[in-house]
């Protein structure tokens, strides 16, 4: 079991890692401000379930599951640019209505499998976990559950500021008029854009 000074270090260093927006912060707003605050907190479970698969991965063996997995990392990379270019485009597209394109259930579906997606589409993340998790972990110790451990409270913290985003982007849309709806979609909708290029413009190693 880690020590308390462990857990602390943990948690400061998961807030400022996580209140920095990226791809999928950038989705989660984007949901929200259409959908409400639902959808965002359902893209923010996707995205956890993301960061849970990626966790147990390092604590089983991330050097291992890279060298499987070999160039499909790149292929993984570019699918996730195209999806994020592919939303963008939608969003832009869309005609200023919250949650009224799609049937209720579809539409929790697709918000959830979103998050997921889109935090699987770059594979950086699951190799930043794997430099960032054992640093904190004692060798001496048992490597697979110091690792699940201290990757539940990274999630811990992820999970509460990509809520606050969800939440807050949720609330801002509802008191938005249709015309101003639009504004935030097509806005929503370049970051979108401009976060699928930059996915594809980043090197691999």
């Amino acid at each position: 079991m880690p020590e308390l000074a462990t857990f602390i270090t943990v948690i400061i260093a998961s807030f400022f890692l996580s209140i920095v927006p990226g791809p999928s912060v950038t989705v989660i707003v984007a949901n929200s401000l259409r959908g409400g605050v639902k959808a965002g907190l359902l893209c923010v479970a996707g995205t956890q379930l993301g960061v849970f698969t990626m966790v147990l991965i390092v604590a089983i063996g991330l050097e291992t599951f890279v060298s499987l997995m070999g160039e499909a990392f790149f292929w993984i990379k570019l699918l996730g640019a195209a999806y994020l270019i592919w939303l963008g485009i939608k969003l832009m597209r869309s005609d200023g209505k919250f949650g009224v394109d799609e049937k209720a259930d579809s539409a929790s579906k697709n918000y959830f499998w979103q998050g997921c997606f889109v935090l699987w589409s770059n594979p950086k993340a699951l190799l930043f976990l794997g430099a960032f998790i054992p640093q904190f972990v004692d060798m001496a110790g048992n490597y697979f559950w110091q690792t699940m451990i201290l990757g539940f409270c990274f999630m811990a913290v992820t999970t509460v500021c990509d809520s606050v985003y969800a939440i807050m982007a949720g609330q801002a849309g509802s008191l938005l008029s249709r015309k101003k709806v639009r504004i935030a979609e097509i806005t929503s909708g370049f970051c979108l854009i401009g976060g699928g290029v930059w996915l594809a413009s980043t090197r691999s190693n």
